[in-house]
């Protein structure tokens, strides 16, 4: 399944063997996602999984959870 749009689309993918997904060039591309970034998974039950760059993250959280590397 695929549809996109300028600024949205929906891809599905699978679940390998051991938990992994492929990012799709549509997400890497639009979110500017390179090879040795760092992303954050975060969860909620009710709402599920969600991918965010970590330096957008940190941002967003004004450095309440800075973590420095």
């Amino acid at each position: 399944m695929k549809e996109q749009t300028e600024d949205r689309f929906i891809v599905s993918v699978k679940v390998g063997p051991k938990g992994q997904i492929t990012i799709p060039a549509e997400a890497r591309k639009m979110f500017d996602i390179k090879e040795g970034d760092t992303l954050m998974v975060m969860g909620d039950r009710a709402r599920g999984i969600a991918l965010v760059k970590s330096d957008a993250f940190y941002s967003l959280m004004g450095g309440a959870f800075h973590v420095d590397h």
